[in-house]
């Protein structure tokens, strides 16, 4: 009689199992799910890497303090930080760790589960890329300002080996792209240089060819003396005038001494005008427009060369930078070898599995019965 009425309570349990057929299902797959978290599931190990980028340019006086360089500062910059995981994470980046580590045939194995693997191994490039993905990390801790680098394989010392390649082919990217614009801005500099150095070696060439076509090497020296001369004349014109008046003090006009006075004067105010003509005329061939062309000559010429000299001390601080400009991938924690798989992480993908697929259950399990009682 027990047995019979056991046998009834069990057979009831079915029948409301089966009328709750959403719970049934939730529990068939969540069996499902525990036997294959809990049995089938490849253990995966994870490596991690903690960098940062530095700088080498940072000033001598400035010493290297450990709390600025984790709150961002002294040569650190987000924008290279971002740089650095993206290329990391770059289908670049995943075929040269394929070349160097065989990443393809590690990730697709048949020794391993396949609903973890790469089903294929002669998958697309964008399906390879999306499975790295899903098997590398890198984050930017913006509270610590420094790159978490995270890489999952099957074996831990694989899973080091791609931390280890991360973290050197990083450091190699980020000092070959300091050089190579560290390079195109010399090569500006010492293109600049050469022009502005050619300009500055016509500027010098105009000036001698005026200086030949003028015969005078120095147009404002000679303006100077022959207004030199001017002033010596009206010197010489001042005193044979008072001469002239003392003569006449007690001498007749056409006395001899009188007349020869006149003559001098006559003579010296000539060459006077004479050579007033020559320092300045209205028609444009005068000493002082000489002048005016050469030292608008001369000033470009020093301007060309002032340029020149500006883009030598440019191009030698080009090259100093050129040579400060290294990215120290810094490793503030190296590629650890992990002892313990960390991935999946089984209890706790069964236990939110579970409860996903009871709260779903129940949701449809109430749905179906809101929908029978407006029937009813």
């Amino acid at each position: 009689m027990t047995e019979l009425l056991k046998k009834e309570r069990f057979t009831g349990m079915l029948r409301v199992i089966w009328r709750m057929k959403a719970l049934a299902v939730a529990l068939c797959a969540s069996l499902l799910a525990a036997f294959y978290w809990g049995v089938i599931a490849s253990d995966r190990y994870v490596s991690e890497a903690h960098v940062l980028i530095q700088r080498t340019d940072m000033a001598a006086s400035q010493a290297l303090d450990f709390g600025s360089l984790l709150a961002g500062g002294d040569g650190i910059s987000r924008a290279d930080q971002m740089l650095l995981r993206d290329r990391l994470l770059s289908v670049d980046m995943l075929l040269q760790l394929d070349k160097d580590l065989n990443l393809r045939e590690h990730y697709s194995s048949h020794d391993h589960d396949i609903l973890s693997r790469m089903f294929f191994h002669d998958a697309s490039l964008e399906f390879f890329h999306k499975h790295f993905l899903s098997r590398v990390s890198v984050e930017y801790d913006e509270y610590a300002g420094v790159l978490v680098i995270q890489a999952q394989a099957y074996d831990a010392e694989m899973a080091q080996k791609i931390t280890n390649a991360l973290v050197h082919e990083g450091e190699r990217y980020m000092n070959a792209l300091g050089h190579q614009l560290a390079q195109e801005q010399v090569n500006f500099l010492e293109k600049q240089v050469k022009e502005r150095g050619e300009h500055a070696l016509n500027a010098r060439q105009r000036v001698l060819s005026f200086q030949n076509a003028k015969g005078l090497i120095s147009p404002q020296s000679a303006a100077e003396n022959l207004a030199g001369v001017v002033n010596k004349l009206e010197e010489q014109l001042t005193e044979l005038s008072a001469r002239k008046t003392a003569l006449l003090g007690y001498l007749a006009p056409t006395a001899p001494a009188v007349v020869e006075v006149d003559l001098q004067i006559q003579a010296v105010e000539k060459q006077i005008k004479t050579e007033k003509a020559r320092l300045t005329s209205a028609k444009g061939q005068s000493l002082n427009k000489t002048v005016e062309e050469y030292q608008r000559l001369e000033l470009e010429a020093q301007f060309q060369q002032d340029a020149y000299k500006s883009a030598l001390v440019a191009l030698e601080k080009g090259r100093v930078e050129a040579t400060r400009t290294l990215k120290k991938v810094l490793v503030l924690q190296s590629p650890s070898m992990p002892e313990y798989p960390m991935r999946p992480r089984r209890i706790y993908n069964i236990a939110t599995f579970i409860l996903g697929a009871l709260l779903l259950a129940g949701l449809v399990q109430l749905l179906a019965s809101i929908v029978r009682d407006h029937r009813d």
